[in-house]
């Protein structure tokens, strides 16, 4: 069955991202991440990963294998799904500040419809209507995914899943222009820091699990959505972001995704280590 499993998987990672894998590597990486998934006793997990180190990926790997070979299905929720529509943020930005208009830190997600969608998953309620996220157009899709099979497993996966706040002392400190120009008086960070300390504090703990993607450096990151935003480009042949306009972008994600780099790793149940080229180095369990 190890055989038939790992052939599966090379066929999956080959058509997901054009890469050769060896089967020594799947097998001493990927097929311990399904197999712990699978076989445990927790059915609710996060995951957690910078912008672009490969979680979608590892995502469908996991969901399609898992069905096929230990006939669990896998509920999967993306956190980027439940981004409050542009209107929202809109309103945000204006009462708030105008950082809050770009999606993405805590705050700017609807976090009462994935609650209700996570507690629907729990008490078996189904249908369960997904929301999709245009990220193209910047606002919530009009169409929803309806599930009606019932799931084993949920996953919720998201760039700043499982994050605690970040202490005072690092979160005063400019480390990028879009901090020291655009926030200097610190009401954007504090907003979305106590967001973290709050609502968000309290949507991880309904987790069991946590599996977090390490990178070894936020540096990598601007290359990796780069690559992303080609993509979309490739699919979708519409206009994407440049380096410049996508170097901005994320400067919105840097503190947050810095900071779980540096305390997510002694928090998380397994620990994946991602190097630059977004292969696996080495897997950790705490």
């Amino acid at each position: 069955m190890k055989n038939k499993i790992v052939n599966s998987i090379n066929k999956d990672l080959s058509i997901l991202t054009k890469k050769k894998f060896s089967k020594k590597y799947i097998s001493k990486y990927i097929l311990p991440i399904i197999d712990n998934i699978a076989n445990s006793k927790q059915k609710k997990i996060l995951i957690s990963g910078s912008q672009g180190i490969g979680k979608s990926t590892l995502l469908k790997i996991i969901e399609k294998n898992i069905l096929k070979f230990y006939e669990k299905k896998i509920l999967t929720l993306s956190l980027d799904d439940y981004y409050l529509p542009k209107k929202e943020r809109w309103i945000l930005s204006k009462k708030i500040h105008p950082l809050l208009i770009t999606r993405g830190v805590p705050g700017t997600h609807d976090l009462n419809k994935l609650i209700k969608d996570i507690n629907s998953f729990q008490n078996k309620k189904y249908p369960i209507h997904k929301p999709i996220f245009d990220k193209l157009k910047d606002d919530r899709s009009k169409k929803k995914e309806k599930i009606i099979q019932k799931a084993d497993i949920l996953i919720l996966e998201g760039w700043c899943c499982g994050s605690p706040p970040i202490e005072k002392k690092y979160l005063y400190k400019n480390i990028n222009l879009l901090e020291k120009k655009e926030d200097p008086h610190m009401i954007w960070r504090n907003f979305y820091n106590q967001k973290l300390k709050n609502e968000y504090s309290n949507l991880f703990k309904l987790f069991e699990k946590k599996i977090f993607l390490k990178s070894s450096s936020f540096n990598y990151v601007l290359n990796w959505r780069f690559k992303q935003e080609k993509m979309m480009r490739e699919r979708n042949n519409k206009k994407i972001m440049n380096k410049k306009e996508l170097e901005y972008f994320i400067s919105h994600y840097e503190k947050i995704t810095k900071f779980m780099i540096r305390v997510l790793p002694k928090r998380a149940d397994i620990v994946i280590k991602i190097d630059k080229n977004q292969r696996i180095k080495n897997l950790i369990y705490n």
